[in-house]
Protein backbone atom coordinates (compact mmCIF):
# COMPACT_ATOMS: atom_id res chain seq x y z
CA UNK A 1 0.00 0.00 0.00
CA UNK A 2 3.07 2.62 0.81
CA UNK A 3 4.42 1.46 -2.51
CA UNK A 4 1.33 2.39 -4.03
CA UNK A 5 0.78 5.48 -2.91
CA UNK A 6 4.42 6.33 -3.15
CA UNK A 7 3.78 6.51 -7.41
CA UNK A 8 2.26 9.75 -6.35
CA UNK A 9 4.90 13.04 -7.53
CA UNK A 10 2.55 14.69 -4.62
CA UNK A 11 3.31 11.61 -2.30
CA UNK A 12 7.24 11.38 -3.29
CA UNK A 13 7.03 15.15 -2.78
CA UNK A 14 5.24 15.40 0.48
CA UNK A 15 7.58 12.12 1.78
CA UNK A 16 10.66 13.87 1.06
CA UNK A 17 9.99 16.99 2.97
CA UNK A 18 8.47 15.13 5.61
CA UNK A 19 12.08 13.23 5.85
CA UNK A 20 14.09 16.35 5.76
CA UNK A 21 12.20 18.69 7.91
CA UNK A 22 12.31 15.67 10.63
CA UNK A 23 16.12 15.18 10.23
CA UNK A 24 16.63 19.20 9.90
CA UNK A 25 14.38 19.69 13.39
CA UNK A 26 16.15 17.12 15.02
CA UNK A 27 19.35 18.40 14.73
CA UNK A 28 18.33 21.93 15.73
CA UNK A 29 17.01 20.38 18.41
CA UNK A 30 20.52 18.90 19.03
CA UNK A 31 22.51 21.61 18.54
CA UNK A 32 20.51 24.86 19.91
CA UNK A 33 19.90 21.44 23.31
CA UNK A 34 23.91 21.40 23.37
CA UNK A 35 24.52 25.22 23.28
CA UNK A 36 21.75 25.80 25.95
CA UNK A 37 22.73 22.93 27.91
CA UNK A 38 26.56 24.12 28.05
CA UNK A 39 25.39 27.66 28.72
CA UNK A 40 23.16 27.06 31.60
CA UNK A 41 26.01 24.45 33.03
CA UNK A 42 28.79 27.15 32.83
CA UNK A 43 26.18 29.55 34.52
CA UNK A 44 26.24 27.68 37.70
CA UNK A 45 29.66 26.72 37.47
CA UNK A 46 30.19 30.11 37.36
CA UNK A 47 27.85 30.86 40.30
CA UNK A 48 30.42 28.24 42.10
CA UNK A 49 33.10 29.45 40.89
CA UNK A 50 32.05 32.89 42.63
CA UNK A 51 31.32 30.91 45.98
CA UNK A 52 34.82 29.23 45.91
CA UNK A 53 36.82 32.81 45.07
CA UNK A 54 34.50 34.05 48.12
CA UNK A 55 35.83 31.49 50.60
CA UNK A 56 39.29 32.07 49.42
CA UNK A 57 39.37 35.88 49.64
CA UNK A 58 37.72 35.13 53.51
CA UNK A 59 40.32 32.69 54.47
CA UNK A 60 43.50 34.03 56.37
CA UNK A 61 46.27 32.73 58.74
CA UNK A 62 46.88 33.12 62.40
CA UNK A 63 49.70 34.06 64.31
CA UNK A 64 49.83 30.12 64.57
CA UNK A 65 50.18 29.77 61.23
CA UNK A 66 46.43 28.28 61.20
CA UNK A 67 44.35 29.08 58.61
CA UNK A 68 41.06 29.91 59.21
CA UNK A 69 37.79 31.26 57.42
CA UNK A 70 37.01 34.66 58.99
CA UNK A 71 33.70 36.12 55.97
CA UNK A 72 32.28 33.18 55.15
CA UNK A 73 29.93 33.68 51.88
CA UNK A 74 26.19 34.97 52.32
CA UNK A 75 24.26 33.13 49.95
CA UNK A 76 21.16 32.03 51.72
CA UNK A 77 20.92 28.60 49.69
CA UNK A 78 24.08 27.89 51.75
CA UNK A 79 22.59 27.98 55.06
CA UNK A 80 19.74 25.88 53.93
CA UNK A 81 20.32 22.05 55.31
CA UNK A 82 20.62 19.55 53.07
CA UNK A 83 20.05 21.86 49.89
CA UNK A 84 22.75 20.34 48.43
CA UNK A 85 24.41 23.78 47.76
CA UNK A 86 27.58 23.68 49.81
CA UNK A 87 31.30 24.66 50.21
CA UNK A 88 34.21 23.19 52.63
CA UNK A 89 37.29 24.19 53.30
CA UNK A 90 39.89 21.32 54.15
CA UNK A 91 43.70 21.18 53.33
CA UNK A 92 45.24 19.23 50.48
CA UNK A 93 46.03 16.72 52.82
CA UNK A 94 42.15 16.57 53.68
CA UNK A 95 41.77 17.94 56.96
CA UNK A 96 38.57 19.72 57.61
CA UNK A 97 38.69 23.37 58.59
CA UNK A 98 35.34 24.90 57.49
CA UNK A 99 31.81 23.94 56.02
CA UNK A 100 28.44 25.40 55.06
CA UNK A 101 25.83 25.06 57.56
CA UNK A 102 23.60 23.16 54.81
CA UNK A 103 26.31 20.24 55.00
CA UNK A 104 25.59 20.16 59.07
CA UNK A 105 28.05 17.10 59.92
CA UNK A 106 28.63 15.98 56.65
CA UNK A 107 31.71 15.89 54.44
CA UNK A 108 32.29 16.21 50.82
CA UNK A 109 34.08 13.41 49.13
CA UNK A 110 35.66 15.27 46.02
CA UNK A 111 37.92 13.74 44.12
CA UNK A 112 41.77 14.87 44.30
CA UNK A 113 43.43 18.17 42.35
CA UNK A 114 41.52 21.37 41.33
CA UNK A 115 39.02 21.20 38.28
CA UNK A 116 36.16 24.08 37.43
CA UNK A 117 33.48 21.53 37.35
CA UNK A 118 32.59 17.30 37.37
CA UNK A 119 30.71 14.84 38.46
CA UNK A 120 29.44 13.90 42.05
CA UNK A 121 26.77 12.38 44.35
CA UNK A 122 25.37 13.35 47.18
CA UNK A 123 25.38 11.64 51.09
CA UNK A 124 22.27 9.53 49.40
CA UNK A 125 23.52 9.09 45.77
CA UNK A 126 21.92 12.25 44.55
CA UNK A 127 23.88 13.60 41.51
CA UNK A 128 25.97 16.65 42.02
CA UNK A 129 27.96 19.69 40.12
CA UNK A 130 31.51 19.54 41.67
CA UNK A 131 34.17 22.41 42.09
CA UNK A 132 37.45 21.99 43.98
CA UNK A 133 39.93 24.64 43.79
CA UNK A 134 43.85 24.69 45.33
CA UNK A 135 45.14 27.81 46.78
CA UNK A 136 48.02 28.46 49.04
CA UNK A 137 47.90 31.07 51.43
CA UNK A 138 51.13 32.94 52.91
CA UNK A 139 52.02 32.21 56.08
CA UNK A 140 50.37 28.10 55.51
CA UNK A 141 52.56 25.64 55.89
CA UNK A 142 50.20 23.50 53.39
CA UNK A 143 48.10 24.09 50.21
CA UNK A 144 44.68 24.53 51.11
CA UNK A 145 41.28 23.19 48.62
CA UNK A 146 37.79 24.75 48.40
CA UNK A 147 34.78 22.26 47.28
CA UNK A 148 31.71 23.68 45.84
CA UNK A 149 29.07 21.58 45.23
CA UNK A 150 25.55 22.49 43.30
CA UNK A 151 22.86 20.05 42.79
CA UNK A 152 21.88 18.44 39.76
CA UNK A 153 18.55 18.71 39.88
CA UNK A 154 18.63 22.52 39.65
CA UNK A 155 20.95 22.87 37.11
CA UNK A 156 18.27 20.15 35.15
CA UNK A 157 15.35 22.29 36.24
CA UNK A 158 16.75 25.43 34.74
CA UNK A 159 17.72 23.58 31.34
CA UNK A 160 13.58 22.05 31.30
CA UNK A 161 12.54 26.05 31.80
CA UNK A 162 14.75 26.58 28.30
CA UNK A 163 14.18 23.84 26.24
CA UNK A 164 10.36 23.81 27.02
CA UNK A 165 10.10 26.80 24.67
CA UNK A 166 12.55 26.07 22.69
CA UNK A 167 10.96 22.71 21.73
CA UNK A 168 7.48 24.66 21.67
CA UNK A 169 9.32 27.07 18.76
CA UNK A 170 10.41 24.35 16.85
CA UNK A 171 7.16 22.87 16.87
CA UNK A 172 5.83 25.74 15.37
CA UNK A 173 8.26 26.40 13.37
CA UNK A 174 7.78 22.45 12.32
CA UNK A 175 3.91 22.95 11.49
CA UNK A 176 4.76 26.59 9.52
CA UNK A 177 7.55 24.65 6.99
CA UNK A 178 4.94 21.32 6.77
CA UNK A 179 2.28 23.61 5.78
CA UNK A 180 4.51 25.74 3.70
CA UNK A 181 5.52 22.15 1.88
CA UNK A 182 2.08 21.57 1.34
CA UNK A 183 1.56 25.08 -0.39
CA UNK A 184 4.44 24.91 -2.01
CA UNK A 185 3.42 21.11 -3.60
CA UNK A 186 0.11 22.23 -4.28
CA UNK A 187 1.12 25.39 -6.34
CA UNK A 188 3.93 23.45 -8.01
CA UNK A 189 2.03 20.58 -9.08
CA UNK A 190 -1.33 22.68 -9.96
CA UNK A 191 -0.32 23.00 -13.80
CA UNK A 192 -0.12 19.14 -13.79
CA UNK A 193 -3.87 19.10 -12.23
CA UNK A 194 -4.80 21.33 -14.56
CA UNK A 195 -3.46 19.48 -17.43
CA UNK A 196 -5.03 16.27 -16.77
CA UNK A 197 -8.36 17.79 -16.88
CA UNK A 198 -7.64 19.71 -20.32
CA UNK A 199 -6.76 15.95 -21.35
CA UNK A 200 -9.70 14.71 -19.86
CA UNK A 201 -11.55 17.75 -21.79
CA UNK A 202 -10.41 16.41 -24.98
CA UNK A 203 -11.52 12.81 -24.12
CA UNK A 204 -15.25 14.40 -23.57
CA UNK A 205 -15.14 16.15 -26.55
CA UNK A 206 -15.73 19.50 -25.16
CA UNK A 207 -11.84 20.92 -26.39
CA UNK A 208 -9.69 20.05 -29.55
CA UNK A 209 -6.18 21.13 -28.18
CA UNK A 210 -4.58 21.91 -24.57
CA UNK A 211 -3.87 25.54 -24.35
CA UNK A 212 0.19 25.68 -23.68
CA UNK A 213 0.51 25.72 -19.40
CA UNK A 214 2.48 28.88 -17.92
CA UNK A 215 5.21 26.60 -16.68
CA UNK A 216 8.34 26.42 -19.24
CA UNK A 217 8.83 22.53 -18.05
CA UNK A 218 5.15 21.49 -19.05
CA UNK A 219 4.92 23.49 -22.62
CA UNK A 220 6.84 20.91 -24.64
CA UNK A 221 4.54 18.24 -23.42
CA UNK A 222 1.20 20.07 -24.40
CA UNK A 223 2.94 20.92 -28.09
CA UNK A 224 4.17 17.07 -28.85
CA UNK A 225 0.26 16.06 -27.28
CA UNK A 226 -1.00 19.23 -30.16
CA UNK A 227 1.19 17.88 -32.61
CA UNK A 228 -0.29 14.22 -31.71
CA UNK A 229 -3.58 15.03 -31.95
CA UNK A 230 -3.13 16.94 -35.49
CA UNK A 231 -1.13 13.59 -36.73
CA UNK A 232 -4.33 11.84 -35.46
CA UNK A 233 -7.08 13.64 -37.48
CA UNK A 234 -4.77 13.60 -40.31
CA UNK A 235 -4.17 9.88 -40.43
CA UNK A 236 -7.99 9.23 -39.71
CA UNK A 237 -9.03 12.08 -43.07
CA UNK A 238 -6.65 10.49 -45.12
CA UNK A 239 -7.85 7.06 -44.18
CA UNK A 240 -10.97 7.70 -44.70
CA UNK A 241 -10.19 9.14 -48.29
CA UNK A 242 -8.02 6.16 -49.23
CA UNK A 243 -11.08 3.88 -48.31
CA UNK A 244 -13.17 6.32 -50.10
CA UNK A 245 -11.25 5.69 -53.93
CA UNK A 246 -11.32 1.90 -52.66
CA UNK A 247 -14.63 2.02 -52.32
CA UNK A 248 -15.41 3.78 -55.59
CA UNK A 249 -12.51 1.59 -57.68
CA UNK A 250 -14.40 -1.70 -56.64
CA UNK A 251 -18.07 -0.77 -56.58
CA UNK A 252 -17.41 0.63 -60.41
CA UNK A 253 -16.53 -2.38 -62.18
CA UNK A 254 -18.99 -4.60 -59.76
CA UNK A 255 -21.72 -2.43 -60.74
CA UNK A 256 -20.73 -2.39 -64.10
CA UNK A 257 -21.37 -6.22 -64.27
CA UNK A 258 -24.96 -6.50 -62.34
CA UNK A 259 -26.24 -4.27 -64.95
CA UNK A 260 -24.52 -6.63 -67.92
CA UNK A 261 -26.33 -9.50 -65.83
CA UNK A 262 -29.60 -10.69 -66.61
CA UNK A 263 -32.01 -10.51 -63.63
CA UNK A 264 -32.80 -14.11 -64.20
CA UNK A 265 -28.83 -14.75 -64.12
CA UNK A 266 -27.44 -17.39 -61.20
CA UNK A 267 -24.01 -14.81 -61.29
CA UNK A 268 -26.01 -11.70 -60.17
CA UNK A 269 -26.37 -13.89 -56.67
CA UNK A 270 -22.59 -14.04 -56.46
CA UNK A 271 -22.57 -10.41 -57.57
CA UNK A 272 -25.18 -8.72 -54.28
CA UNK A 273 -22.97 -10.83 -52.13
CA UNK A 274 -19.80 -9.73 -53.30
CA UNK A 275 -21.45 -6.54 -52.51
CA UNK A 276 -22.48 -7.07 -49.33
CA UNK A 277 -19.25 -8.31 -48.49
CA UNK A 278 -17.37 -5.08 -49.90
CA UNK A 279 -20.11 -2.80 -47.89
CA UNK A 280 -19.31 -4.84 -44.58
CA UNK A 281 -15.68 -4.91 -45.10
CA UNK A 282 -14.66 -1.48 -46.40
CA UNK A 283 -17.56 0.10 -42.83
CA UNK A 284 -15.55 -2.49 -40.99
CA UNK A 285 -12.22 -1.52 -41.86
CA UNK A 286 -13.52 2.36 -41.78
CA UNK A 287 -14.90 1.63 -38.30
CA UNK A 288 -11.71 0.18 -36.68
CA UNK A 289 -9.48 3.05 -37.78
CA UNK A 290 -11.31 5.53 -35.54
CA UNK A 291 -12.35 3.45 -32.77
CA UNK A 292 -12.27 7.27 -30.86
CA UNK A 293 -10.98 10.80 -32.67
CA UNK A 294 -10.23 12.46 -29.29
CA UNK A 295 -12.15 15.92 -28.71
CA UNK A 296 -15.40 15.41 -30.89
CA UNK A 297 -18.27 16.40 -29.04
CA UNK A 298 -21.72 15.71 -31.30
CA UNK A 299 -25.04 16.93 -30.07
CA UNK A 300 -27.66 14.60 -30.67
CA UNK A 301 -30.63 16.83 -31.67
CA UNK A 302 -28.92 18.35 -35.00
CA UNK A 303 -27.88 14.49 -36.20
CA UNK A 304 -31.58 13.77 -35.93
CA UNK A 305 -33.17 16.47 -37.33
CA UNK A 306 -30.85 16.26 -40.34
CA UNK A 307 -31.88 12.27 -40.62
CA UNK A 308 -35.21 13.28 -40.18
CA UNK A 309 -35.08 15.65 -43.35
CA UNK A 310 -33.94 12.85 -45.29
CA UNK A 311 -36.33 10.01 -43.85
CA UNK A 312 -39.20 11.72 -43.08
CA UNK A 313 -40.97 11.70 -47.18
CA UNK A 314 -40.26 8.19 -47.48
CA UNK A 315 -42.05 7.74 -44.34
CA UNK A 316 -44.77 9.38 -45.02
CA UNK A 317 -45.21 8.00 -48.46
CA UNK A 318 -46.10 4.70 -46.54
CA UNK A 319 -48.11 6.94 -43.66
CA UNK A 320 -45.63 6.45 -41.01
CA UNK A 321 -45.22 9.16 -38.14
CA UNK A 322 -41.58 9.74 -36.65
CA UNK A 323 -42.12 11.15 -33.08
CA UNK A 324 -39.12 12.26 -32.10
CA UNK A 325 -38.06 14.06 -28.66
CA UNK A 326 -34.58 14.56 -27.89
CA UNK A 327 -32.97 16.29 -24.56
CA UNK A 328 -30.97 19.68 -24.98
CA UNK A 329 -28.22 18.05 -23.45
CA UNK A 330 -28.02 14.84 -25.22
CA UNK A 331 -24.60 14.63 -26.73
CA UNK A 332 -22.30 11.81 -27.90
CA UNK A 333 -18.74 11.88 -27.70
CA UNK A 334 -17.80 10.97 -30.76
CA UNK A 335 -17.54 12.32 -34.82
CA UNK A 336 -20.81 13.31 -35.91
CA UNK A 337 -20.19 10.96 -39.19
CA UNK A 338 -20.69 7.52 -36.89
CA UNK A 339 -23.27 9.13 -35.21
CA UNK A 340 -25.04 9.76 -38.70
CA UNK A 341 -24.32 6.14 -39.76
CA UNK A 342 -25.62 4.50 -36.56
CA UNK A 343 -28.82 6.56 -36.48
CA UNK A 344 -29.22 6.30 -40.12
CA UNK A 345 -29.35 2.81 -39.97
CA UNK A 346 -31.58 2.24 -37.48
CA UNK A 347 -34.25 5.18 -38.51
CA UNK A 348 -34.14 3.69 -42.09
CA UNK A 349 -34.62 0.04 -40.56
CA UNK A 350 -37.54 1.19 -38.34
CA UNK A 351 -39.01 3.12 -41.62
CA UNK A 352 -38.98 0.03 -43.42
CA UNK A 353 -40.63 -1.92 -41.00
CA UNK A 354 -43.14 0.37 -39.27
CA UNK A 355 -46.82 -0.07 -39.87
CA UNK A 356 -47.74 3.20 -38.74
CA UNK A 357 -45.56 5.16 -36.12
CA UNK A 358 -41.71 5.78 -34.89
CA UNK A 359 -40.77 7.22 -32.05
CA UNK A 360 -37.20 8.20 -31.42
CA UNK A 361 -35.96 8.99 -27.92
CA UNK A 362 -32.50 10.77 -26.95
CA UNK A 363 -31.49 10.96 -23.02
CA UNK A 364 -28.03 11.38 -20.92
CA UNK A 365 -28.15 9.01 -18.17
CA UNK A 366 -25.61 7.98 -15.47
CA UNK A 367 -23.06 10.16 -18.21
CA UNK A 368 -23.86 7.82 -21.14
CA UNK A 369 -26.24 8.64 -23.94
CA UNK A 370 -29.38 6.14 -24.31
CA UNK A 371 -30.59 6.94 -28.03
CA UNK A 372 -34.27 4.54 -28.28
CA UNK A 373 -35.71 4.02 -31.42
CA UNK A 374 -38.96 1.84 -31.57
CA UNK A 375 -41.58 1.17 -34.27
CA UNK A 376 -45.10 -0.47 -34.43
CA UNK A 377 -44.13 -2.95 -37.13
CA UNK A 378 -43.92 -7.01 -36.89
CA UNK A 379 -40.65 -6.90 -34.58
CA UNK A 380 -38.97 -10.03 -34.24
CA UNK A 381 -38.27 -12.74 -31.79
CA UNK A 382 -35.67 -12.42 -29.07
CA UNK A 383 -34.06 -15.89 -30.36
CA UNK A 384 -33.54 -13.27 -33.39
CA UNK A 385 -31.98 -10.91 -32.03
CA UNK A 386 -28.54 -12.73 -32.74
CA UNK A 387 -28.67 -13.24 -36.32
CA UNK A 388 -30.06 -9.77 -36.84
CA UNK A 389 -26.80 -8.62 -35.59
CA UNK A 390 -24.29 -10.75 -37.46
CA UNK A 391 -22.61 -10.02 -40.17
CA UNK A 392 -25.34 -9.98 -43.50
CA UNK A 393 -27.82 -11.47 -41.70
CA UNK A 394 -31.74 -11.18 -42.50
CA UNK A 395 -34.66 -12.77 -41.10
CA UNK A 396 -36.64 -11.69 -44.18
CA UNK A 397 -35.39 -12.43 -47.84
CA UNK A 398 -38.95 -11.44 -49.17
CA UNK A 399 -38.86 -8.05 -47.35
CA UNK A 400 -37.29 -4.79 -48.04
CA UNK A 401 -34.07 -4.65 -50.20
CA UNK A 402 -30.96 -4.12 -48.23
CA UNK A 403 -27.86 -5.55 -47.67
CA UNK A 404 -28.41 -7.33 -44.07
CA UNK A 405 -25.68 -4.92 -42.10
CA UNK A 406 -27.25 -1.79 -41.01
CA UNK A 407 -27.40 -3.59 -37.50
CA UNK A 408 -24.51 -5.30 -37.33
CA UNK A 409 -22.50 -1.80 -38.73
CA UNK A 410 -24.24 -0.14 -35.67
CA UNK A 411 -23.81 -2.78 -33.12
CA UNK A 412 -19.87 -2.60 -34.06
CA UNK A 413 -19.53 1.08 -34.38
CA UNK A 414 -20.95 1.30 -31.17
CA UNK A 415 -18.81 -1.25 -29.41
CA UNK A 416 -15.72 0.58 -30.79
CA UNK A 417 -17.05 3.28 -29.49
CA UNK A 418 -17.38 1.58 -25.24
CA UNK A 419 -21.44 1.16 -26.25
CA UNK A 420 -23.68 -1.48 -27.03
CA UNK A 421 -26.62 -1.76 -29.06
CA UNK A 422 -29.72 -3.72 -27.56
CA UNK A 423 -32.57 -5.12 -29.20
CA UNK A 424 -35.92 -5.86 -27.56
CA UNK A 425 -39.67 -5.63 -27.99
CA UNK A 426 -41.27 -1.85 -28.21
CA UNK A 427 -45.05 -1.18 -25.99
CA UNK A 428 -46.44 -1.58 -29.55
CA UNK A 429 -45.30 -4.87 -30.35
CA UNK A 430 -42.77 -3.79 -32.86
CA UNK A 431 -38.43 -3.66 -32.42
CA UNK A 432 -37.15 -1.32 -30.04
CA UNK A 433 -33.73 -0.40 -30.28
CA UNK A 434 -31.88 0.75 -27.73
CA UNK A 435 -28.01 2.67 -28.31
CA UNK A 436 -25.99 3.29 -25.47
CA UNK A 437 -23.27 5.45 -26.81
CA UNK A 438 -20.63 8.14 -24.34
CA UNK A 439 -21.93 11.41 -23.57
Amino acid sequence: MIRSQLDSIRARLLAAAALWLTLALLGAWWIIGGVLDRFVTERFDAEAAAVAETVIAGTEVGVDGTPALVRPPTDPRLSQPLSLYGWQLETEAGAMLARSASLLDLRLAAPPGSYSGGAGTGPDGEPLRVMRRLFTLPGAEEALAVVVTVPRSEIDAALFRVRQPLALSLIVLGAGLAAASLAQVGWGLRTLDRMGRDIRAIRAGQAERLPLPPVAELRPVAAELNDLLDANRLVIARAREHLGNLAHSLRTPLSALANALPADHPGRVLVDRMDRQITWHLRRARSAGTPRLLGQSTPVAAVIDDLLLVLRRMAESRGVVIAPSCAPDARFAGERQDLEEMLGNLLENATKYAASRIEVSAVRQDGSLLVGIEDDGPGMADADHALALSRGGRLDEMGPSGAGLGLAIVADLAGLYGGRLDLGRSGSGGLKATLTLPS
